[in-house]
């Protein structure tokens, strides 16, 4: 037996609430600065109710419900309710577009939806292709027409009482859709099992306490919000404070009034919260650490850590590896500029094309080991393919070009898609994007390949500039000339004032590319 055992995570929820039955569990600020806050045995009191309100809408077990919602307290019982009756969560992007969740809610086939009356749209001018759905319920609704849709009034009519419905650890309880570039986004299933497992590995990687607030900005939706900072919380006994939205100007002043001891940023939110205006006073938080994911300059790093006196810890996941297989150590030599070194639970390595582990300093592959449905995702769902292709004899090849260096830490050096291939030389996009985001000035870089009929790919970055500052095409050019290697300096340098982002913050430069071309065509 391992550390979960055959625990779910309603009997995770249910241990936690009889030993701290009137401790804060929850604490949510919506938009408008309102509190909100449910104890545990508050919690799975209403988890109760509306596991009883599925019940009675006809969704069982094994059956897919969408939640497209914003950060809410709806989401976090949605979630737990359909654990509690064997169901499976397909929490979605509230920017996705109508055509976008078509395709979700079909390939899922999920038989009922819940969202807000905003996004009612979406769905209503299609529901005549979307077979599967049966009903749509909505959250934070005012108006009267939809009061017998309302998920409060319902949850307020429903009886307490702990259904009885037999689930197992590796009964799959989530079902969460990763971004696609080229094709289609894929379900990655996540059981009750990979919850647990991955709430164990963060919480000793963190030495979470009780006492530990966890703040959560990032969507709920995404992996890092639930499988990190969620899950870490609960198999504690600690708490979690959750805001509707992310605000960089207010991120610690967040942290301050809800009592947060922990956080999760991405390296786009980390940016954004060093481009506001300092507050001295921003330093008096309750913050003792702030782990985060993606590629962040050196200067910034010291800057994040010196201007808020916080300390930073990068980390490597996915939302297949459903833990976090590589973290910088608390307690060790923290290398921000690696991704860290292996975590509880797993095995990690650098391969070559066909599978042979490399030598330190070589770039290859990351891939993982572990168990499918218990430290690893169970599969793609409805994408067997896919699936073979990624889990291969215990290990999980992850997509992502990475080294160990001598110091024994892993780097990250691209998505292996993500490599431009010029005139027979290999580049990492994310070698050049780092060398100019190095260039006082500079706010951050995104690299893309571009079509040249002599080379076969040529490079073009894309810049966004500080405020104020003045920097030329041919300043950074030159610049990156001194930097890096001849076949790595960028052909062509274009100026934007934002990027293209998912909801976490990372670039979609499939967009990029798309601009690109769009413009190329205008002008041809």
């Amino acid at each position: 037996m391992d550390i979960v055992g055959n625990r779910t995570l309603i009997e995770l929820l249910n241990e936690q609430a009889a030993r701290h039955k009137d401790k804060t569990f929850l604490l949510f600020e919506d938009i408008e600065q309102q509190r909100f806050e449910l104890t545990y045995g508050e919690f799975a009191d209403t988890v109760n109710r509306l596991s009883n309100v599925f019940i009675d809408l006809g969704v069982t077990k094994g059956k897919h419900v969408s939640l497209h919602l914003p950060n809410c307290l709806e989401f976090m019982t949605s979630w737990f309710a359909l654990a509690n009756i064997g169901a499976i969560m397909v929490p979605t992007n509230i920017l996705s577009t109508k055509d976008e969740m078509e395709y979700l809610l079909n390939h899922s086939e999920s038989i009922l939806l819940i969202t807000e009356e905003k996004y009612l749209d979406k769905f209503t001018n299609t529901r005549e292709r979307l077979p599967y759905l049966q009903e749509i319920l909505l959250v934070r609704c005012e108006s009267e027409k939809y009061v017998d849709k309302d998920l409060k009034h319902l949850i307020a009519k429903a009886k307490s009482d702990l259904p009885d419905i037999y689930v197992d650890s590796e009964d799959v309880a989530a079902l969460l859709y990763t971004s696609g570039t080229t094709s289609k986004p894929k379900g990655v299933q996540i059981t009750h099992a990979n919850y647990l497992f991955t709430g164990e590995v963060m919480s000793k990687s963190i030495r979470l306490a009780p006492n530990d607030r966890q703040l959560i900005v990032l969507p709920l939706f995404h992996g890092n919000a639930q499988y990190y900072s969620t899950m870490s919380a609960l198999v504690v006994g600690g708490s979690i404070a959750i805001t509707e939205r992310f605000s960089a100007s207010r991120y610690f002043k967040q942290a301050k009034s809800l009592g947060a001891t922990v956080g999760s940023l991405f390296a786009a939110p980390i940016r954004m919260i060093l481009a506001q205006k300092f507050d001295q006073t921003d330093i008096n938080h309750s913050l003792r650490v702030v782990w985060f994911a993606q590629s962040v300059a050196e200067e910034q790093l010291k800057d994040f850590e010196g201007k808020y006196n916080v300390s930073l810890l990068q980390m490597y996941g996915m939302t297949e590896t459903v833990g976090v297989p590589l973290m910088n150590p608390l307690d060790g030599i923290r290398n921000n500029k690696s991704i860290g070194k292996p975590t509880i639970g797993y095995e990690v390595k650098i391969v070559d094309e066909i599978g042979n582990e490399v030598q330190n300093g070589q770039s290859g592959q990351i891939v993982v080991k572990g168990i499918p449905g218990r430290s690893l995702m169970k599969g793609y769902y409805k994408n067997l393919e896919a699936t073979k292709e990624t889990l291969r004899d215990g290990w999980l090849y992850t997509g992502d070009k990475g080294r160990i260096g001598d110091d024994g830490y892993f780097y990250f050096v691209d998505r292996i898609k993500d490599m431009i291939k010029r005139a027979g030389e290999n580049v990492a996009a994310n070698e050049v994007e780092s060398a100019l985001a190095e260039y006082e000035g500079v706010y951050e870089a995104a690299v893309i390949s571009i079509p040249d009929e002599m080379r076969d790919e040529a490079i073009k970055a894309y810049v966004i500039l500080h405020k104020n500052s003045n920097i030329t095409e041919d300043e950074l050019i030159l610049y990156c000339r001194k930097r890096l290697a001849k076949f790595k300096v960028p052909d062509t340098i274009e100026f934007v004032d934002e990027f293209p982002r998912t909801a976490v913050g990372k670039v979609q430069k499939h967009i990029l590319r798309q601009m690109h071309n769009q413009r190329f065509k205008t002008h041809s």
